[in-house]
């Protein structure tokens, strides 16, 4: 019979999709309050994927992701996914009651990328506060491989770049820490 124990810390990682550059800035500022300094950015991409976020925020969305230097506990997740969304809200279009950005958080360990979600499938494991949990992608074989699930975008070269590196600073944190 194992023993619980609690879980190493975790990696997180915020992934946004916005409607307008000039946000970034200060999205970028409001999620450094939350989960403190930004120790990885990815280049922002055109997010051309699907239509499904467009009828709320427009077209000519722009996907990119941003990692943290400190590492939290996995516990944490439907905590701080609740918290983006309070970001999202702050941004929101008055006019149309929009979102201008989608704010995603995760965290990768050694074995796999988690995404939150408010969304329940076949796939996600409740948490807490309405919030899921999915593994996203999964590490074997000297890299990060997508499931049947998994949205396109986790699977672009140059996320699976960014996570890889992500992982490694992960891995790096976790010796220092002992």
């Amino acid at each position: 019979m194992g023993t619980a124990k609690a879980p190493k810390p975790a990696k997180y990682f915020v992934a946004l999709l916005l409607s307008d550059l000039v946000l970034l800035t200060a999205v970028e500022n409001d999620l450094t309050v939350l989960l403190g300094e930004i120790d990885g950015r990815s280049a922002m991409k055109p997010w051309t994927e699907s239509k499904f976020y467009e009828k709320e925020m427009g077209p000519g969305l722009q996907r990119g992701f941003l990692s943290f230097a400190a590492m939290r506990s996995p516990a944490e997740l439907a905590e701080i996914k609740l918290r983006t969304q309070l970001i999202e809200d702050r941004y929101r279009d008055r006019d149309s009651n929009g979102r201008r950005v989608n704010l995603d958080p995760g965290y990768i360990d050694a074995f796999k990328l988690v995404l939150a979600s408010t969304k329940d499938a076949g796939q996600r494991i409740y948490l807490d506060g309405g919030i899921y949990a999915e593994a996203t992608l999964i590490y074997h074989d000297g890299g990060f491989h997508g499931l049947p699930y998994t949205y396109p975008d986790y699977l672009w070269p140059g996320t699976i770049a960014f996570m890889t590196r992500l992982r490694a600073r992960y891995l790096e944190g976790l010796r220092h820490i002992g």
